[in-house]
């Protein structure tokens, strides 16, 4: 079964040196030569306060672009000889905004000017702010403290400074509101491994990943807790080496100037279609038609046997295999985050990416509450193994479709051709002996066939566009909002799984639709379905490595655009919608 496998997998090695001298061509490269920076807390956000009257303050911040504020985290204190002034301040209005941290908030882009009215007249005093932002590319700060003597009868504010102390957590903090970028940092990398291992734990879920998850928690039914231990411990193993693997070839290619990004070997149709005969072969196994033994699915009293570890290994590789079409909810923020870093803080946060995706199996080996909902060993187990054959044939199927969006229905039909002769290779696999040289010689013919290119003359992926959208260009854009007009930009593929469900619930909806259209917002797809330099690029400007990515831009073409969630909502596009739709000066002062 090893040759087998590794037969399967020689679609890919066939066509990779063409693929990744695509890669090599003219394009920008993701990281652009060197790591993405952050600004400082002070840089990002500039402070200036003003006395108004003897009452009254001005508070007046500049915000970077691609930055912002959340009106929630504001906090003032103004104390005097007296003691603690109550103050009152009058918030301006914001963007409403669906965060990644704090859920439905309101933000502030490009300035926030706040009035802080006094209880009481006050001669001299000090004013304490306390705020907090995030950068649109994923890095959140801690809260901002800054201290400010302010004499009210001459006018005159002046910035109080403190020295700087290490925290209870061991990183440095700036009382006086002064944070370092390495303060910044250390608790944004905090914040990213939460995200990316709520992110890998979500990805569970997917429809790829999930058919493997259920067999392997099939084979617990029968098993000992020393052998539930051990395999999903195995398991583990396998699927953090897995994305840090993925990780490292990721980053190594991006630093050699290869403009990819998360998901980027499914824009390859040979490993498109070795994946899709993958799971034919592991469908065909379930079903009955072949038994591969524990050293692949490894279910079954095989459990605690040699074959039965490696298997538990290799199902923890092949669950993120699968995962890759996917983007969880967190997930995006965490891979741009983690691609902006030096390499090695990047495989820190991919490993908590594969930790998280890990943790569900993991408890569950351990929680005996959980193993009791599951029914007794007996006959349901075969039956539910068999039906769990029929979402892998579904994904075959899609991965095929995938392929001929990539290449055309000559190339998918030759594909599939191979499909065919695969099946029959491991149905002859497990006859009489004499009949194993016939099934080598068709899975050999699979292989050849999947291989087969240059049969069709272009792709279909971007050859059909839905009604009334257009095709992204950076160049597009600017002229559609030079003319008045604003822009939704979809990124997707035909591959991510994440992006079509987006499309087929909320986004290509008839009440969708028609909210794009009498709100003359125009809907641009970027498809990168295929490897796409200028689609790479747009998304490491806002800080991705990965899709779907959703901008929101509106008409003023000085504005910043908004960026959506992964995950959309019907509320949360039509929330965009109508923030674009909005007299121009307003829409630019809230972006």
């Amino acid at each position: 079964m090893r040759l087998l496998l590794a037969s399967l997998f020689l679609l890919l090695s066939i066509h990779s040196p063409g693929w990744a001298q695509d890669f090599g061509g003219s394009g920008t490269a993701l990281l652009g030569g060197g790591q993405a920076e952050f600004l400082p807390v002070d840089k990002a956000y500039k402070l200036e306060v003003e006395v108004l009257d003897e009452q009254r303050l001005r508070l007046y911040w500049q915000i970077a672009p691609e930055y912002y504020l959340y009106q929630h985290r504001f906090k003032f204190v103004l104390e005097d000889a007296g003691g603690r002034v109550d103050t009152e301040p009058q918030l301006p209005p914001g963007l409403e905004k669906t965060d990644e941290y704090f859920g439905e908030v309101v933000v502030y882009y490009q300035d926030a000017d706040i009035e802080l009215l006094a209880a009481r007249p006050v001669q001299q005093g000090t004013l304490t702010v306390t705020s907090q932002g995030c950068a649109d590319a994923g890095l959140c700060y801690p809260p901002h403290k800054q201290s400010f003597s302010v004499d009210f009868g001459n006018a005159t504010v002046t910035a109080l400074s403190a020295p700087a102390k290490r925290s209870a957590q061991g990183m440095l903090s700036d009382q006086s509101g002064t944070a370092s970028g390495d303060s910044a940092a250390g608790t944004s990398l905090l914040y990213m491994l939460l995200l990316a291992f709520m992110g890998g734990a979500i990805l569970n879920l997917m429809p790829c990943v999930f058919p493997i998850l259920s067999l392997k928690v099939l084979s617990f039914a029968r098993s000992t807790d020393h052998d539930r231990h051990l395999h999903s411990w195995v398991y583990t193993a396998g699927v953090i080496a897995s994305f840090v693997l993925v990780a490292a070839l990721l980053i190594a290619l991006q630093q050699a100037g290869r403009a990819i990004g998360w998901g980027f070997q499914l824009q390859s149709p040979g490993f498109v279609i070795a994946l899709a005969y993958l799971f034919i072969a592991m469908g065909l196994s379930l079903s009955g038609v072949v038994e591969f033994g524990g050293n692949l699915m490894n279910a079954g009293s095989g459990l605690a046997n040699r074959g039965g570890v490696a298997g538990s290994f290799f199902t923890g590789v092949l669950a993120v295999v699968v995962a890759s079409p996917c983007t969880a909810p967190f997930m995006g923020t965490a891979l741009g985050f983690a691609v902006s870093q030096p390499p090695l803080i990047g495989l820190t946060v991919f490993a908590a990416l594969g930790a998280g995706m890990a943790a569900p199996l993991l408890l569950f080996s351990y929680s005996g509450a959980a193993r009791a909902l599951m029914p007794k060993p007996g006959p349901w187990m075969e039956t539910l193994k068999e039906f769990l054959a029929f979402p892998l044939y579904a994904t075959a199927l899609w991965l095929l479709w995938v392929a001929g969006r990539q290449t055309g229905i000559n190339t998918m039909t030759t594909a599939l051709a191979g499909a065919l002769m695969l099946a029959l290779g491991l149905w002859l696999w497990d006859q009489r002996r004499i009949r194993q040289g016939m099934a080598l010689a068709c899975v050999i013919a699979a292989v050849a066939l999947g291989s087969v290119r240059g049969i069709d003359s272009v792709g279909t992926a971007n050859a059909a566009l839905p009604a009334d959208k257009v095709t992204w260009s950076d160049h597009g854009v600017a002229t559609l909002r030079a003319e008045g007009k604003p822009v939704f930009v979809d990124v997707t593929a035909d591959w991510c799984i994440t992006c079509k469900a987006n499309e087929a619930a909320v986004l290509l909806t008839d009440e969708l639709t028609e909210a794009f259209a009498s709100s003359g917002v125009v809907y641009m797809i970027a498809d990168w379905t295929n490897h796409n330099a200028e689609i790479a690029e747009l998304l490491r400007r806002h800080g991705r490595n990965g899709i779907p990515l959703y901008l929101m831009y509106p008409a003023n073409p000085d504005a910043q655009p908004l960026v959506l969630p992964q995950i959309l909502t019907k509320q949360i596009v039509l929330d965009a919608i109508e923030a674009v739709s909005t007299e121009k000066g307003e829409v630019a002062a809230t972006f």
